[in-house]
């Protein structure tokens, strides 16, 4: 399990060229376990990870958050967040601290710049957490990666948290930064027309509505956006795209693991909005719920990454269709047998190495880069 050699294969087998279909009007590619041909069930990997969470948490009797003690409900989600991951970059990245002023005070930033002369492209990535949690820390190895794969400058955002700081604190927080790395492109040898915007989960709710936000105004920074499995759809509308339902989800084995694991993340969900919003704003707006926007028209090419086992990976795919009927060139990639925030654990799932490398491969792509 531990074998770096294992662990480099599973990537490498990853990375094998997997032929896209057509599906609801965007580019679908469904990446298989790697190191086995079953369907409908979870990665060994993170199946032995779930065991052994559920069998500590047992053993020290540890009991889940209680949401009606919200300070207490608050620390113990933010203590369960993250892992610790590796870094898996093969040559140096440099990593840079910064402190820049926003529209609402100071934003602490972490610049990551990979062993490649020139002006090179530039990646703001927005860590998840559900609004209330999560890190830069987290994020780190895999940001670190990216900038080694894709040859960017990846600019991480320590945006400020719910429920200390409601909506759109973070939202604003993460929009200012973008407009500084577009207007302070020179200083940190960034091209500032080959700007992009990445985030996982909560990340990838804020990253999206950046681009719709400078969509909306007419900036036009943001040149291509990369989707982790992001919450596009908070107040759970149906619509045309979206009717979610547990019999969208293939599953042949481990259901007494893999059924609370998608139930909870649904579950906790509305609290956890109800933390991020405080009653701000309509939870329907496009702003919270980029699913239910009616201005996707133009918004940058996208990439969307999501896990088979996960509650959001439906309106993830909803989104998807959305954008590529209003003509935006979009892909989505599943991967098979893992589940929510699997991007945390790089250096342990094959599948959160090979994700960095996908949304590199596309960064290149859209910016026409050579290696």
């Amino acid at each position: 399990m531990n074998d770096t050699t294992s662990y480099e294969n599973l990537v490498s087998k990853l990375s094998e060229e997997i032929p896209a279909t057509k599906k609801s009007g965007f580019d679908f590619i469904v990446k298989p376990i790697p190191d086995s041909n079953a369907i409908g069930e979870l990665d060994p990997r993170v199946l032995q990870v779930t065991l052994q969470t559920a069998e500590k948490m047992a053993s020290l009797e540890i009991q889940p958050p209680d949401p009606t003690d919200m300070t207490g409900f608050v620390m113990g989600m933010r203590a369960m967040m993250g892992w610790n991951n590796e870094d898996v970059t093969k040559s140096k990245v440099e990593t840079t601290y910064k402190t820049i002023e926003g529209t609402n005070g100071s934003i602490p930033l972490r610049i990551y710049t990979p062993m490649k002369e020139g002006i090179l492209p530039a990646v703001v990535f927005i860590h998840g957490g559900g609004f209330i949690g999560g890190s830069v820390d987290v994020v780190e190895n895999p940001c670190k990666a990216l900038a080694e794969k894709a040859g960017a400058v990846v600019v991480s955002v320590d945006y400020r948290l719910a429920p200390e700081h409601p909506f759109p604190a973070g939202l604003t927080d993460c929009f200012d930064a973008v407009t500084w790395v577009y207007k302070h492109a020179e200083e940190i040898r960034v091209n500032p027309e080959q700007i992009a915007v990445s985030g996982d989960s909560a990340g990838g709710n804020f990253s999206t509505v950046c681009a719709l936000m400078d969509h909306e105004k007419g900036t036009g920074m943001i040149k291509f956006q990369a989707l982790i499995y992001p919450t596009v759809n908070m107040a759970r509308v149906q619509t045309e795209d979206f009717n979610w339902s547990l019999d969208q989800y293939e599953i042949r084995n481990h259901a007494e693991l893999i059924t609370p694991m998608i139930s909870a993340l649904g579950e906790s969900g509305d609290l956890l909005f109800q933390l991020y919003l405080q009653n701000n704003v309509d939870i329907r707006d496009p702003h919270v719920s980029p699913l239910l926007s009616v201005k996707l028209n133009g918004m940058p090419p996208t990439l969307i990454a999501i896990a088979e086992y996960d509650y959001l990976a439906v309106e993830c795919e909803a989104y998807a269709a959305k954008l590529a009927r209003c003509g935006v060139p979009t892909k989505l990639i599943r991967y098979n047998g893992t589940d929510h925030a699997f991007m945390d654990k790089i250096g342990l799932y094959p599948q959160a190495e090979d994700l960095m490398n996908e949304v590199a491969k596309e960064i290149k792509r859209v910016f026409a880069l050579s290696n």
